[in-house]
């Protein structure tokens, strides 16, 4: 998927929207040659690849630099860049400059979490060109006043908030939203009530798409088990026995052999 028309005729065609969260050009160029449709620069960069316990400290300049990563890695796929902390909080033309940056890294839409007393500006970002993805359920950045990585949405007041929240996301000109550790029967109950596509991660079957981390899909971190996650590859285990099998054949004097001499 190349272009933002592609999510609409999925979801008009009843077809899943496959997504993976990505950081970095060598992964981003095995992305490009598979059958996922879209990436996410997440600003979970912070904690992937910086090794930081949240995603504030995914900063403008960080985010930046994996986005032109990952465009250099994977041009035909359809990419998206989480706007990081803060960035739509500090005024109008704050906003619009980080946005600027991430679209001239390469960056063809942003992801902005929750909605209030930023919703002018979605309009705003919007009716400037530039696609927005919404993020609702459980939104990182606000990981200190939720009280963690928790399931939301699980009293009648937060499940009425987050289904009238994803109608004014619609309303204000998304093409897309993020459902984020919600309860299922809230996912679908949103789901059926927009025309744009959802996409879950930690949300339950009924969506009109996953995400899911590059890194968790492959079992990279072993420390990281929630309920909604499937691996599909033990890449913890794997790559630590070709690193101990190359440490091995060195101090046994297996490697480099005559043929791998010059």
């Amino acid at each position: 998927m190349k272009t933002i028309t592609g999510f609409q005729v999925k979801k008009e065609a009843q077809e899943q929207i496959i997504l993976v969260t990505c950081y970095d050009y060598t992964s981003a160029r095995i992305i490009n040659e598979s059958k996922i449709d879209a990436i996410l620069v997440g600003d979970s960069a912070a904690m992937v690849m910086h090794g930081y316990e949240t995603t504030i400290q995914a900063k403008l300049p960080m985010m930046e630099a994996h986005v032109a990563a990952v465009k250099r890695g994977a041009p035909d796929k359809f990419l998206i860049a989480d706007l990081p902390f803060l960035a739509h909080r500090k005024g109008l033309n704050s906003t619009m400059n980080a946005i600027e940056t991430l679209i001239c890294a390469g960056a063809q839409a942003v992801k902005i979490e929750g909605i209030y007393d930023h919703q002018d500006f979605i309009s705003h970002i919007v009716n400037s060109g530039i696609p927005v993805m919404g993020h609702l359920g459980l939104t990182p950045q606000s990981v200190h006043k939720i009280g963690g990585y928790k399931l939301q949405g699980t009293n009648t007041s937060s499940e009425e908030r987050i289904f009238e929240d994803a109608q004014r996301l619609q309303e204000n000109g998304c093409f897309s939203l993020v459902l984020e550790m919600i309860p299922s029967k809230l996912t679908k109950k949103i789901t059926e009530s927009l025309t744009i596509p959802t996409i879950g991660i930690g949300a339950g079957p009924h969506t009109t798409g996953q995400i899911l981390v590059y890194q968790d899909v492959l079992g990279m971190n072993t420390n990281f088990t929630p309920k909604f996650l499937r691996t599909y590859l033990n890449g913890f285990s794997l790559i630590k026995q070709a690193l101990n099998a190359f440490s091995d054949d060195v101090r046994t004097f297996k490697y480099p052999s005559e043929k791998e001499s010059y």
